[in-house]
């Protein structure tokens, strides 16, 4: 696992700045401590930190073909790279290394745009070709690992592997993008392919970009459009047996973890105490001739904790298990955060996260774990609440249901307090929207009419009208299914999985130099997973149905069929407690102020609802807790946090 960074004059030969170069690659230091290597030649510059994995002798990067006119650039890992090499060196290429990096210069020769189609694993990577006068850019397919550009007013391709390089550039456009400030107070994350600014994009999974050099033509910009090269098929596979299909997803599950155990450094897993990563660990000692290494993170608050099954599982296996406790009181991380992730993020669970990535890499440099499992297998309790509603919806038209459901959704009152079946205002307003609307409505951050309070007239003229929801909207009409349940698992997908939960572990395990790799993400089971009967995947009220049943031989019952529990933290108890003194002074004042994005009167009646326990406003808080300590992290780079077209609504 790596960091990349790069520079591409699209119009000419400009000589790049060695030192701007370096400035960049040491930025991200951390994601590859074990060396660092640059290639610059007129017009095109590229930039690699190494964490040493596979060949570690000899694997240092950039890495070039045998007459050097082709170079790459590459974080990740390619597991059928073995398969590769030899179909390779069968149509006449040559290797120096057994390294997979080496795979990728021989493949873009051989298939061209079309290489990345072979390829097996989680990547970003950057191609110079010098006969072609192109620079190529991939993601992989489900956006395990992150890319951004950027085109600068000079003509100037500029890529990274995190935000914070791209930071760097002393001509870098910073300006803020009002719908992605939507999107993140919607979601509590900027989806693909925004990032927070306006002139930066992450290149979406499942995507490509073939830049030209275009000699001279200094007034005309490249264009620069992101070719798609895979998506979900969802399409229903032939009838089988149950059992049949249990025992095919088992044997899918042991590939996909056996082909991501090759490593030469320690390698172990994170076991959480859940079916996902107890599948894998169980899947691992099966294929180990030694005892696995396990780690798992508990809390000091009985019921976030979930050490209990993990050791179950660990003593079954006879792992080499390890654990860490995260205290109720551990917000040490609040203000570090911002600078890890680059730009506003608000899942809270980041903080165990990083807990546990600190925690393995004492042990390991590589760790498995079970991401995936809950979007693609159908884990999330939303997943039965969305399926119980769209029963309901289905039995009368849309136009129907908005006029009986909307007004009783308005009038009756709230009851925030209740278990969510005795929430009838809830359940009338979701059975007076669309299936997509209602979803987008279940998995926000916030309400719309909480937005519209909490930002000022002017961003709110600056946004145009846009919503997040549109982004759900699109989608949903993009999707290759008409099936509900999957039509949901595939938003996610493209939403949740890359912006939020894949996001969250790659910063995290970074941070820390640990590579993690997702076999529950192995794009062959993810695709072959979505064209099961969703009836095996959510069956009744038991999501991830074909996978417990299929594991009950492997895992302990409780294992399998307990509640799911999650990275937790307790955050409305700092808000009245540790944290009380911060909230009026971050949010009511200073850069929140400035910056004129916002209704401060709003802010500060959530705050004493908060407070005084009149409402749990905690979610909020924090989301927006997060906003002004990416806005702090903003001023220390000299960025202006102040728009002149917006004014903050005083307190």
């Amino acid at each position: 696992m790596c960091g990349i960074v790069g520079l591409f004059d699209t119009r000419g030969h400009q000589p790049i700045s060695e030192e701007l170069l370096n400035q960049m690659n040491a930025r991200q230091f951390h994601r590859g401590p074990d060396g660092a290597g640059v290639h610059n030649e007129p017009g095109v510059g590229l930039g690699h930190r190494r964490l040493s994995i596979i060949d570690i002798a000899s694997g240092h990067q950039p890495l070039f073909n045998e007459d050097d006119s082709v170079v790459v650039t590459y974080n990740g890992e390619i597991y059928n790279f073995i398969e590769l090499m030899e179909e390779l060196k069968r149509c006449g290429h040559v290797f120096k290394t057994r390294c997979d990096t080496e795979v990728i210069v021989h493949a873009w020769e051989e298939w061209g745009e079309r290489c990345v189609e072979h390829f097996r694993g989680m990547f970003a990577f950057a191609i110079w070709d010098r006969n072609r006068q192109q620079l190529f850019l991939a993601r992989d397919r489900l956006g395990i690992k992150p890319l951004f550009y950027t085109l600068l007013d000079d003509g100037c391709l500029a890529f990274s592997s995190e935000l914070k390089s791209l930071k760097c550039l002393p001509n870098i456009d910073r300006t803020l993008d009002p719908t992605a400030i939507e999107d993140y107070f919607s979601l509590g994350y900027v989806p693909e392919p925004k990032t927070i600014y306006k002139q930066v994009k992450k290149l979406n999974p499942g995507h490509s970009l073939l830049v030209e050099r275009h000699v001279g033509e200094a007034s005309s910009a490249p264009r620069l459009e992101a070719k798609e090269y895979w998506d979900l098929h969802c399409q229903p596979a032939e009838h089988r047996k149950e059992s049949d299909l249990q025992d095919e997803l088992v044997e899918r599950i042991r590939e996909a973890v056996k082909i991501r155990m090759i490593a030469e450094v320690p390698l172990g897993a994170f076991l959480s105490g859940g079916v996902d990563s107890g599948s894998v660990v169980a899947m691992m000692a099966e294929l180990s001739d030694s005892p696995v290494n396990t780690c798992s993170i508990g809390f000091d608050v009985n019921r976030f904790d979930e050490t209990e099954y993990a050791q179950k599982v660990a003593k079954r296996y006879q792992t080499s298990h390890f654990e860490g406790t995260v205290a109720s009181d551990d917000f040490a991380l609040v203000d570090q955060l911002a600078d890890l992730y680059d730009e506003p993020y608000a899942d809270s669970s980041a903080i165990p996260t990083y807990r546990v990535c600190e925690l393995a890499k004492q042990k390991v440099t590589v760790a498995l774990s079970g991401d995936g499992g809950d979007e693609h297998l159908a884990g999330y309790r939303r997943y039965r609440w969305h399926m119980n509603e769209e029963r309901l919806r289905s039995k009368m038209p849309l136009g129907m249901r908005r006029g009986v459901f909307g007004p009783l959704g308005r009038f009756y009152p709230k009851a925030d307090w209740a278990p969510r079946v005795f929430r009838a205002k809830t359940t009338f307003e979701a059975l007076a929207r669309s299936s997509t609307e209602a979803y987008f409505h279940t998995v926000g951050l916030t309400t719309a009419q909480q937005r519209q309070e909490l930002f000022s007239d002017g961003l709110k003229r600056d946004l145009q009208g846009y919503r997040t929801q549109d982004l759900f909207e699109e989608y949903a009409r993009k999707a290759p299914t008409d099936d509900p349940l999957t039509m949901i698992q595939y938003i996610d997908t493209k939403t949740y999985l890359v912006g939020d939960i894949l996001t969250k572990v790659d910063r995290a395990s970074m941070a820390h130099a640990l590579e993690v790799r997702v076999p529950l993400l192995d794009h062959k089971l993810v695709d072959w997973i979505s064209g099961l009967p969703p009836s095996l995947k959510l069956n009744g009220q038991c999501g991830k149905y074909l996978l417990k049943k299929a594991m009950e031989p492997y895992l302990p019952n409780d294992v399998l069929y307990r509640p799911k529990m999650g990275f937790a933290v307790p955050l409305a108890d700092w808000f009245r407690g540790p944290l009380k003194p911060l909230l009026k002074q971050r949010l009511l004042g200073g850069l929140m102020a400035d910056c004129g994005y916002f209704n401060l009167t709003f802010i500060e009646t959530l705050i004493n609802q908060h407070l005084m326990r009149v409402r749990d406003n905690s979610t909020l808080i924090w989301t927006l807790f997060m906003f002004e300590a990416f806005m702090r992290s903003e001023a220390q780079l000299g960025t202006p946090v102040h728009n002149p077209e917006v004014r903050a609504v005083p307190a």
